[in-house]
């Protein structure tokens, strides 16, 4: 696990940064690099990294900031996105070492559930976005953690029944990133934002919703609060 953290953090999936005590080169044996992970220490990339990313950083363990930068990587090498360092994780972080970066940044998104509903996207050290946002009304809530962003739509239908039986059926939601079961951020017309309207997804105003976008990727940690 430490090696994997190692690689991530080299190619820049990580908040982290690896520095190696071996003056010299790392052994080129792959094998012998896993079992026994060459030291070093760790800094931060960036000294305002969101306060609740830092307790998610345990070195030589896999915590959703470990598995959330796997999911990157996946998605960045064209592997399957399941947050899973199996073995063409393993083959392509090995082959990959040192050579190529994270092509996009590193994205965390934090929702703040009490009233008003805000979500801030930090990107590469920046606050980019803040945006009054809607969640989930309390017979449907929106769930409280830190997730990783598992699947993404330009554009989707949503349909389902509400609470009280009803039925509803929205063609056309844009921007949407799904981080927890079915819970999403996405865009959706409103009248006013920032309280629980929604049925556990956050909503943004669409022209946000798509900024958003522009940074937010498979692998994305969201943290609501």
């Amino acid at each position: 696990m430490l090696r994997l953290q190692q690689l991530l953090a080299m190619e820049g999936y990580l908040p982290l940064v690896w520095h190696s005590k071996n003056t010299g080169r790392v052994s080129s044996d792959a094998l012998s690099t896993l079992q026994l992970p060459p030291d070093g220490t760790w800094t931060w990339r960036y000294s305002n990294v969101p306060s609740w990313v830092r307790p998610q950083w345990k070195p030589g363990s896999y915590t959703v900031l470990v598995q959330g930068a796997v999911m990157t990587y996946q998605q960045a090498h064209h592997l399957p996105v399941d947050g899973v360092a199996g073995p063409q994780v393993w083959t392509s972080l090995l082959a990959n070492a040192g050579k190529s970066q994270n092509p996009y940044g590193l994205t965390y998104v934090q929702v703040t559930l009490k009233q008003p509903q805000t979500l801030t996207v930090w990107w590469n050290g920046k606050q980019v976005l803040q945006t009054l946002v809607n969640t989930g009304i309390p017979q449907s809530p929106t769930v409280a953690g830190t997730y990783a962003v598992y699947l993404q739509f330009s554009s989707q239908r949503m349909s389902g029944t509400d609470p009280w039986g009803h039925h509803y059926d929205d063609p056309g939601v844009p921007y949407v990133s799904y981080f927890y079961k079915g819970e999403a951020i996405h865009g959706f017309v409103r009248a006013h934002y920032g309280y629980p309207q929604s049925l556990g997804c956050v909503e943004l105003p669409v022209n946000n919703a798509k900024v958003a976008w522009t940074y937010i990727h498979y692998g994305t940690l969201v943290h609501l609060q």
